[in-house]
């Protein structure tokens, strides 16, 4: 293989491919990477310049990719889909987002988490499989909903949602925080409380809502980076909605989540934050390989120091990729390369058992993106402070990782909280009791507030006497 990548018929002057894990891909992913390289030279990357600087939804960049069949990439073949495995859409993922645009990368990692959670209960669904099979050919563009304005990354938790029956369909009511191609996408997978729900706010349902009843202001949207990924508020208001949009059954929202939103979001955002990362690495290679300082003749990428940088951040982005791939290999290995038939069987959940492994990935790959935008913004100097070299777009693209829902924050709490007092003491839905803490709090009370602190629990309990 040559040193080089070709976009069209000039060389990037980029890593070549003796710095990718070419050994990953079969021969039909290889010859699709090759394809999507292609369009990301002619079309993607341009239309990223102007997504960044106008916040345009890359809609256009959607369409581009339907040409090449992958907005209906993980869909079974038998319902006109590529077929492919998680391996395969953690490379798209990054080559978008290297090569590309990555707010379409981002945009396009949800679209497939929403597709994965069709998948998942789209058996004896006629609506779900109605949209599955039109993906490309109608440029439907799905997107997951699952945060709520009032517990922020913790998205699991909907207070601000519910549904109820309706004849013989739904009632469904969301509110959501950020909810990427917000107002743009044409299909929506949200998450609320279960119709019928008793207070037990791990008791989720999900809906397939289309674009007609869900409103948004997407010209309010202002983002540091990720410009046009147009991830904002919506609201679904009192939707009338048949009875095939209960996407699973009743109660299914957190299986749901952990089976295939999950996985999907966090094999794919990494695979996300590895591209951008890739990608400054590549224009600092093409800047500081050309750039001369002619006072000592020698170029920029001559210097030791320059050297340490480039060689740092390529070895520590191959670390999270490396880990990233090999958690989409473990999870074409649980599900028999990706076969959505498994599902069939309701109790199916394989991907569940490797989801803190999954954790671990995303906070490595938002981590070193951060980094790694730094010391190539330091690598390039002054040119690189500059918009035209683009590391500056990166850079403020890649710094979305660490704070996107779940938040490295809260994953390292989760992996650190999980490993030493184990994963039952979690409490995504705040109804454990930690005792050894509130035996703590209250040893520091004196008597008086004791018997305060006891007769405001007895009045929660008692029913008021009637004087």
């Amino acid at each position: 293989m040559s040193e080089t990548k070709m976009w069209g018929a000039e060389p990037f002057w980029g890593l070549g491919f003796e710095w990718d894990p070419q050994w990953l891909l079969s021969p039909a992913q290889k010859a699709l990477q090759a394809k999507l390289i292609a369009l990301c030279e002619s079309t993607l990357r341009a239309n990223a310049v102007e997504s960044d600087a106008d916040y345009i939804y890359p809609r256009k960049n959607f369409e581009a990719l339907a040409a090449l069949g992958l907005l209906s990439l993980n869909v079974p073949t038998e319902l006109g889909g590529l077929g492919e495995n998680h391996v395969c859409a953690a490379m798209v993922v990054e080559t978008i987002a290297r090569y590309g645009c990555p707010s379409t990368a981002m945009c396009y990692t949800m679209h497939l988490g929403a597709v994965a959670a069709a998948l998942l209960r789209h058996h004896d669904n006629p609506l779900l499989t109605d949209i599955l099979k039109r993906l490309d050919q109608d440029v439907l563009i799905g997107t997951l909903s699952y945060s709520d304005p009032e517990t922020g990354s913790h998205f699991w938790y909907p207070i601000s949602s519910k549904a109820e029956a309706h004849g013989e369909g739904w009632k469904v009511t969301k509110k959501a925080s950020w909810t990427t191609s917000g107002g743009f996408a044409d299909w929506y997978i949200v998450q609320t409380t279960s119709p019928g729900f008793s207070g037990d706010y791990s008791d989720l349902s999900c809906f397939l809502v289309t674009k007609d009843a869900v409103k948004a202001n997407p010209s309010e949207w202002d983002g540091l980076g990720l410009r046009g990924n147009q991830s904002g508020p919506i609201v679904v208001e009192n939707a009338i909605l048949p009875k095939e949009a209960l996407v699973g059954p009743v109660g299914d929202g957190a299986k749901s989540n952990d089976e295939v939103v999950d996985p999907f979001f966090l094999t794919c955002s990494s695979a996300c934050w590895n591209g951008i990362s890739l990608a400054v690495i590549d224009i600092a290679k093409r800047h500081t390989t050309r750039k001369t300082h002619n006072d000592v003749g020698m170029r920029v990428a001559d210097y030791p120091t320059i050297q340490d940088y480039v060689g740092e951040a390529i070895m520590d982005t191959n670390a999270c990729r490396a880990f990233d791939f090999q958690m989409a290999q473990a999870l074409d290995s649980v599900t028999n390369n990706c076969d959505w038939s498994i599902h069939t069987d309701i109790d199916a959940l394989p991907r569940s058992s490797l989801l803190h492994w999954l954790w671990q990935v995303k906070f490595e790959a938002a981590k070193n993106v951060a980094h790694v935008v730094d010391k190539m913004l330091h690598a390039t100097g002054g040119t690189g402070f500059r918009p035209a070299l683009q590391i500056e777009r990166y850079l403020r693209d890649g710094k979305a990782g660490w704070v996107m829902g779940p938040t490295n924050e809260v994953l390292r709490q989760f992996v650190g909280k999980a490993s030493l007092l184990g994963f039952e003491v979690l409490d995504y839905w705040n109804k454990s009791i930690n005792h050894r803490v509130l035996n703590n709090e209250i040893k520091k009370m004196d008597d008086a507030e004791k018997r305060a602190f006891a007769e405001k629990l007895l009045a929660e309990v008692e029913p008021a006497k009637v004087a």
